[in-house]
């Protein structure tokens, strides 16, 4: 019995060393991946038209779901914030605190999600059609550098177009929040935007959409190099599609808490409370 704990231990411990070590290296593989596209970007010729092009699809096609998501979002928080704030008999402390996690959290968070999951998708699946139809391949003949027409027009979009999402986002939940508290639950309107106007700081909303821009830069890079290096057909191009959402989604959720925290250490350097 004791020897197979042992061998339980001894292949769960080098289980969890191979997973790490493989995990360290692709994370090297996409940063390199990365820098390689946006430094080619710098060379002639220049794709302006590219950047505007995909920024229309990664942010002006996501405008609608996004507004959509952030309505509900406001309503939703904002009466489960007023069912917990009523109980302690502090309701006019809603709109702030509903504020507060809209733009500081929920907002940059939930669009990454989101613009993530249908654009980043959309990237890893139109590349790996490409590299599987061997479109890329001969674009590489043509002496075209793929990298920097296809990878680095995207990234940039992304970068460019989340933090304007996440400003849409933020709106239309504070919307939401507004017609709730005030329309549905009778809460006082002037306490209502003053608490907000004395509590929300330009710095909160600042701090949302620095994340959002991280994030854009993230599932961008993730879901390209995913598409661009994907093998095996049909098959290939859905397993690399899913894989680049999956991770784009999971490392948004975790940079956003470090991220966080790194913002609290900036403010307690600069003396900013």
């Amino acid at each position: 019995m004791m020897q197979k704990t042992a061998r339980f231990v001894d292949r769960f411990v080098e289980w969890v060393e191979q997973t790490a070590i493989s995990f360290i290296k692709e994370v090297g593989q996409i940063i390199l991946f990365a820098t390689s596209s946006l430094r080619l970007s710098f060379q002639q010729p220049y794709r302006y038209m590219e950047v505007i092009k995909h920024m229309e699809f990664v942010g002006n096609q996501s405008v609608f779901i996004i507004s959509l998501t952030g309505l509900f979002t406001g309503l939703a928080l904002s009466f489960q914030v007023y069912l917990g704030f009523k109980i302690v008999n502090a309701v006019n402390l809603v709109g702030p605190t509903v504020a507060l996690g809209i733009t500081r959290e929920l907002g940059p968070v939930l669009t990454g999600l989101i613009v993530a999951a249908r654009a980043g998708g959309a990237m890893a699946a139109r590349l790996g059609t490409m590299r599987v139809n061997e479109q890329i391949d001969a674009l590489d003949v043509m002496g075209v550098n793929t990298r920097q027409y296809l990878i680095a027009p995207r990234i940039y979009a992304a970068f460019i177009c989340m933090p304007l999402l996440t400003a849409i986002f933020d709106f239309v939940a504070m919307l939401g929040s507004y017609f709730l508290c005030v329309k549905l639950v009778d809460l006082d309107e002037a306490i209502f935007w003053d608490k907000i106007r004395h509590t929300l700081e330009v710095r909160h909303i600042n701090e949302g959409l620095f994340k959002s821009a991280v994030f854009g830069i993230v599932f961008a890079v993730i879901c390209t190099y995913r598409g661009y290096n994907t093998t095996g057909g049909a098959k290939g191009v859905g397993e690399a599609t899913n894989r680049g959402v999956v991770m784009s989604m999971v490392m948004i959720i975790i940079l956003d808490y470090f991220l966080t925290n790194l913002i609290r250490v900036f403010y307690t350097l600069t003396g900013i409370t």
